[in-house]
């Protein structure tokens, strides 16, 4: 009987150390587990500085405030100062991403920059909105702003003045534009300004007047023409029927590692899951 007590006595704690051994795995593997989740819900702190093309407003303003909904602790910012000044302001340190609304010349990249697409945006060809002209060839958009047509009548419009408004020497708008018409340094512009909202209101202002805008910019007060026949939309963007378009580009050191926020921001806003909120920006996900 002792003997048989003794068995039983000796099975359960035997027993009872397998069951010690494994609660003390499951608690190692909880304790990894946790220390993992831990690790992927650690808070994210710091600052992302952007710096550059005042046509990404609407789309970098949109995205900088999910990702920074999504992270409380970290402060964005953005600088709106043309591309030129955007590719810069990285060369010098002064920002962790520029932005430009053109791609980069060789010199750039060649100076130790990288440009990675974010979006493709369309340029509207605007004038005011009483004008009769509704659609304007390429080659006829260069003509009138090389000033070869001076007056609406040659293109369908009343007996008028054309007043050819622009942007300013160093805009990616300025540079996309005359790139695709083949304008590039001769333009006979009347104003050039500084702001694609500023040539929104000096287009809507004057009934003789032509401009150009980013298409997420456009707003009722002014007329879109469509380009040999094909209004700008994000349909027409992405299926690049539409002729007059551009990359948003985001500018960064080719050899210099970002911080853990900005790289977060980056990897955030190219991935796929901002697609939804650069659509709703009015313009159209590069990736």
């Amino acid at each position: 009987m002792k003997k048989t007590m003794a068995l039983v006595l000796s099975a359960v704690m035997m027993m009872g150390a397998l069951a010690g051994c494994g609660s003390q795995s499951d608690t190692s593997s909880q304790a990894q587990s946790d220390g993992s989740k831990s690790t992927a819900v650690q808070t994210l702190s710091g600052s992302v500085g952007t710096d550059g093309s005042t046509s990404m407003a609407k789309v970098i303003s949109a995205l900088g405030e999910s990702f920074t909904n999504a992270n409380p602790d970290v402060t964005f910012t953005y600088n709106p100062t043309g591309s030129g000044s955007g590719i810069t302001a990285v060369q010098e340190g002064r920002c962790d991403i520029g932005l430009s609304s053109r791609a980069l010349k060789d010199s750039e990249k060649e100076s130790g920059l990288t440009e990675t697409p974010l979006a493709y945006d369309g340029i509207a060809v605007v004038v005011h909105p009483e004008s009769k002209v509704e659609d304007l060839s390429l080659e006829q958009i260069a003509a009138i702003y090389t000033g070869e047509i001076t007056n609406w009548k040659e293109v369908g419009g009343d007996d008028a003045e054309i007043v050819l408004i622009g942007r300013e020497a160093g805009s990616g708008t300025r540079d996309g534009f005359e790139s695709i018409t083949g304008t590039k340094d001769a333009c006979k512009y009347r104003q050039e300004l500084t702001a694609t909202g500023d040539v929104i209101t000096t287009v809507s202002q004057n009934p003789g007047a032509i401009g150009y805008a980013s298409l997420s910019a456009v707003k009722d007060t002014i007329k879109v023409l469509k380009v040999a026949g094909v209004a700008p939309s994000e349909a027409t963007v992405q299926d690049g029927s539409y002729a007059v378009q551009r990359p948003f580009m985001l500018i960064t050191k080719t050899d210099a590692k970002l911080e853990a926020a900005p790289q977060a921001f980056f990897d955030y806003i190219t991935s796929s899951e901002v697609k939804d909120i650069i659509s709703n920006a009015g313009v159209v996900a590069a990736n």
